[in-house]
């Protein structure tokens, strides 16, 4: 009786008559001493149990990439007694330390806002805010000034118009990775509009790590903090003292 409820239940919910499938050219990034970027390729396809329907507007894609989510400190400087120092500071609860927002169209066309604030599409709604200090009224001026800051160092990417799609069924784009990328779990995610509206949605992982002697510092630097200080100091002094050497040898 309970697997006949349960069959009946499955039945009478709505089957998706477009969902997207996607995949990457590649999921491992991997950081060396002589990184200096990477190009992942994204494409896909659409799954129809049905034709394509007309009467809701055109098939559109959008695709975001975001790396690690942290919190940070975002700082106001201001001139004092002819000095620049800092007057105010916002903790930004969590901001994605890497974030691309790939379209198949102008953003605010292709989605609406109520789905961008559903889902956390745009690089505004994937950063979260909400803890700024009562004697600060502009708050939302530290978040503008992070994704600023960031899209200058090509951290946070705004890309509309990327996305090809074919026929209504197939669909590509490249995000371009900088070379300061941070280590982690990054996640791409698809969805698949109409009419503004979000139909369908995918994501899967890329692993972003450092290798070689980029990763033994970093975990010398952060699991043996003591060693890794040593060290940088004791090949400070023998690099002091080689040039020390190599400048009284050009001198006799």
């Amino acid at each position: 009786m309970i697997r006949l409820a349960v069959l009946l239940l499955l039945l009478a919910l709505p089957v998706r008559a477009e969902e997207v499938i996607a995949g990457l050219s590649q999921n491992r990034v991997s950081i060396t001493a002589n990184f200096d970027g990477s190009e992942i390729l994204i494409f896909g396809a659409v799954k129809r149990e049905a034709p394509i329907p007309e009467e809701t507007g055109p098939l559109e894609v959008v695709i975001t990439v975001a790396g690690p989510s942290v919190p940070v400190m975002v700082r106001r400087k201001a001139k004092r007694y002819g000095i620049w120092v800092n007057t105010d500071a916002v903790e930004v609860d969590r901001a994605p330390s890497f974030y691309a927002v790939a379209t198949s169209g102008p953003f605010n066309l292709i989605l609406k806002d109520i789905e961008d604030l559903r889902h956390k599409i745009s690089i505004e709604r994937a950063i979260r805010s909400v803890g700024a200090p009562m004697t600060i009224a502009d708050a939302g001026n530290f978040t503008e000034a992070l994704i600023r800051i960031r899209r200058d160092e090509d951290l946070y990417q705004i890309r509309p118009n990327t996305v090809l799609v074919t026929e209504e069924t197939l669909f590509q784009t490249s995000v371009a990775l900088p070379a300061n990328l941070t280590e982690g779990d990054y996640l791409a995610r698809f969805f698949l509009t109409r009419g503004g509206n979000v139909i369908d949605a995918f994501e899967t992982k890329i692993f972003v790590k450092k290798v070689g002697l980029e990763r033994f510092l970093y975990t010398l630097a952060h699991e043996r903090p003591l060693i890794y200080g040593i060290l940088s100091l004791a090949i400070a002094i023998a690099a002091g003292w080689g040039a020390s050497a190599v400048f009284r040898y050009l001198r006799s």
